[in-house]
């Protein structure tokens, strides 16, 4: 055997030797700690954006006009938030957060999604044949909206060499479901400076 043909078989030896002891590292990590790994839109930037988004909308002057005219507090919902970013984002976990924080909040009540109101349409008319009509809920008695919430979510991707800056804008509207009116508009950026080191011999 040549001595290169040697070299390079102790070499691919080596190699070898090193990837069979990778072994899976695990840690369990608080699920409000930050994480950023990829450098893309993670649950950490779902939570955050919704919980100062939700601080800003709900201590607007809408809320309080509402309460004082209607003597009630206002009913919300989560409409369509579009991604029109550069990657796949789960849509459904960021209106979530907004869910959760809306409901929580104490300043408006919420009502049921679209898709959920279907579930629960088709419980009541299950009900309305099997159940008791003491226990029965009856159709017709649903609340109605009074403001819903939109928005969308975009990105700005700037890149050189190994390095990537990706810009993100988060737009949230409230509307008014009566007359098509806007009572508040939100804005959040987020800017991300994402670098990879490059694998180096020696």
């Amino acid at each position: 055997m040549s001595r290169l043909r040697w070299d390079l078989f102790v070499i691919m030896g080596v190699f070898l030797i090193g990837f069979s002891g990778c072994a899976t590292k695990v840690a369990r990590v608080g699920t409000d700690e930050v994480t950023d790994l990829s450098g893309r839109w993670n649950d950490t930037d779902s939570r955050l954006v919704s919980e100062e988004m939700l601080k800003d909308a709900l201590n607007r002057t809408w809320v309080d006009k509402f309460l004082k005219t209607q003597g009630k507090e206002p009913a919300v919902i989560v409409g369509r938030v579009t991604n029109r970013s550069h990657e796949h984002i789960n849509i459904q976990t960021f209106i979530k957060d907004l869910e959760r924080g809306l409901i929580n909040s104490g300043r408006v009540s919420f009502v049921a999604a679209k898709g959920e109101r279907e579930e629960i349409r088709s419980e009541r008319i299950d009900q309305a044949e099997h159940s008791s009509s003491e226990t029965s809920k009856g159709p017709g008695k649903e609340i109605g909206a009074d403001y819903m919430m939109i928005g969308t979510i975009n990105t700005i991707l700037d890149e050189a060499g190994g390095t990537k800056a990706m810009f993100y804008q988060v737009d949230l509207e409230m509307v008014d479901m009566a007359n098509n009116r806007k009572v508040w508009i939100g804005q959040k950026k987020i800017k991300k400076i994402i670098s990879k080191n490059k694998l180096k011999f020696f």
